[in-house]
């Protein structure tokens, strides 16, 4: 399975007009890189309550829903991303009080991208059962959107046409 590329120059690159630059990479990288997507879907981003995670969920679930309907393997992709972040995310606060996993900073040649990168992993707290609920939520909202007939052929289809 080819890597998500870091070298392009997200900034300035318009993945729905160039697709064949994309590529899903391994969980969640690139969720926070790819427009134009991360402008339409980051906003309503959020999981501090189950209420709003549910809300947020709904409103991600439905633009993956949308970019599906539209064809649109790469916005669908990123959505999916969104929503596995949110479940990340969520289970990261339910069992780290203010969500920080490991001890140190991120060296900057590896920001964005996922691993500890030799740091010690903090102690957990005693699960934070909000931030569990939350998780639950996203986790459902992603494993819905993995199922996805429609979503699965496009990622497919993306792969076999572009790698």
């Amino acid at each position: 399975m080819p890597k998500f590329d870091y070298g392009l120059n997200y900034a300035e690159l318009d993945l729905r007009a160039h697709p064949e630059l994309y590529r899903v990479g391994r969980g969640e990288q690139g969720v926070l890189l790819v427009q134009p997507y991360k402008g339409e879907i980051l906003p309503h981003w959020r999981f501090a309550t189950p209420e709003v995670a549910r809300e947020s969920s709904d409103a991600i679930y439905a633009l993956f829903e949308r970019y599906l309907a539209d064809g649109d393997f790469v916005g669908a992709d990123m959505a999916r991303k969104f929503l596995q972040m949110g479940f990340t995310r969520s289970r990261r606060y339910a069992n780290h009080k203010g969500g920080k996993k490991y001890d140190g900073p991120v060296p900057d040649d590896k920001k964005g991208q996922s691993g500890a990168h030799g740091r010690a992993e903090l102690p957990r707290q005693p699960e934070d059962p909000v931030k569990a609920q939350s998780a639950r939520i996203f986790k459902e909202r992603w494993d819905q959107a993995e199922a996805n007939a429609d979503y699965t052929r496009l990622k497919k289809e993306h792969r076999a046409k572009y790698g």
